[in-house]
């Protein structure tokens, strides 16, 4: 199952944040897109739904930005993935119609699969995937001049 870019830069965001932990300013979307070449556009969608469901806490205004909104080891994986996610459906058996659907039974396989790949989610929390804060600091760009630049 591949994840939809949308959910990979969701979590690639609240990753960024999940390493910077006692940092004592806000990040801004211009930052995010900056860090992984991304449109500032996306980066925004992005941020607004994280912010609505509670993942983020969005500050606006001229001194805004936004933080995580919750601890990284309160942010399970398997939840975050399905709320990011519009379909987990791996196949569309309407498009085009496959003669089979009424009597198919790999969508019931397929339903176990991504149950399965759920449930390895789960077990799992923003927190577990960022315990190398320090050598994942150390693959992202120094921003220390340009982040100064964006405010």
């Amino acid at each position: 199952m591949q994840l939809t870019r949308y959910t990979d830069f969701g979590i690639r965001t609240l990753m960024y944040l999940a390493i910077q932990p006692d940092r004592s300013t806000l990040f801004r979307i211009a930052e995010i897109t900056q860090v992984f070449d991304l449109s500032p556009n996306h980066v925004s969608k992005i941020v607004h739904h994280l912010g609505k469901l509670g993942y983020l806490e969005t500050i606006r205004g001229k001194m805004g930005g936004f933080r995580l909104g919750k601890p990284a080891s309160e942010i399970n994986l398997g939840q975050l993935v399905r709320v990011l996610e519009h379909s987990l459906a791996p196949i569309d058996c309407s498009k085009p119609y496959c003669k089979f659907t009424p009597a198919c039974q790999l969508k019931g396989v397929l339903a176990k699969a991504v149950e399965a790949y759920l449930g390895v989610l789960d077990q799992y929390c923003l927190q577990d995937i960022v315990t190398n804060k320090d050598e994942l600091m150390a693959l992202l760009p120094d921003l220390s001049i340009s982040v100064l630049k964006l405010d």
